[in-house]
């Protein structure tokens, strides 16, 4: 959920890289914002991440046209992307395994990236579940809130938002996943980023942005 804050997404990746991460996982919703999207969309390219696809990335594959309440947002935002952003995205699969299967990342859910995984019941989450045997990490986004549950050997995450936070706290957020073993630990991080620096590009290049900047500055949806 970077959301196309490449402000945010900047200071995530400095952190990333002092971890040395054999793998870097990217749960979508990468560029539907207005902090910088191409700049924010560049970064994401480079840092080599395998990338699943999230709800508003349809929104960019969309004609303006199509998408009610948002069209001028839309031609705006297709006006900062390249052609090939809405090509790449359309070839970006719902959901990724790693490790031999042993971990499952998806936006919302295994085969719907508008469904949040955290609203079903365990008993509905492990029916998304039952394709994937060897599944023992479950990582999610969507809701932009940090969540995490175990039961039954199985740990499910939702890792949080890079951008646009709902809890009052706008400092950025990602998920350090290490394995132990059989096991894996969990660490939520959060990064302070230059918030300031982002509200001014949004309210320099998007001539709608007071809504954005307000958000990215309170940390509240």
């Amino acid at each position: 959920d970077v959301h196309g804050n490449r402000f945010a997404l900047e200071s995530v990746l400095k952190e990333i890289e002092l971890e040395k991460p054999d793998l870097i996982l990217n749960l979508g919703d990468g560029v539907w914002g207005s902090a910088n999207p191409l700049g924010a969309w560049n970064l994401q390219q480079s840092c080599g991440a395998l990338e699943v696809r999230g709800n508003t990335d349809e929104y960019v594959m969309a004609e303006p046209d199509s998408l009610e309440g948002s069209k001028s947002y839309t031609q705006w935002l297709q006006s900062q992307l390249t052609p090939q952003v809405a090509e790449h995205l359309r070839t970006v699969p719902v959901n990724r395994t790693a490790l031999e299967g042993q971990i499952l990342a998806t936006h919302g859910t295994p085969n719907d990236p508008w469904t949040a995984f955290f609203n079903e019941s365990y008993q509905q989450q492990l029916g998304r579940l039952a394709p994937y045997s060897g599944v023992k990490v479950v990582l999610v986004g969507h809701t932009h809130n940090e969540l995490l549950e175990v039961q039954d050997g199985i740990t499910r995450v939702n890792v949080g938002a890079v951008s646009r936070q709902k809890d009052g706290d706008p400092w950025a957020r990602w998920v350090l996943l290490e394995q132990k073993g059989t096991r894996f630990n969990v660490t939520f991080k959060r990064v302070e980023y230059d918030v300031e620096a982002a509200v001014r590009w949004i309210l320099e290049h998007y001539p709608h942005g007071e809504r954005e900047a307000a958000q990215l500055r309170s940390g509240r949806a």
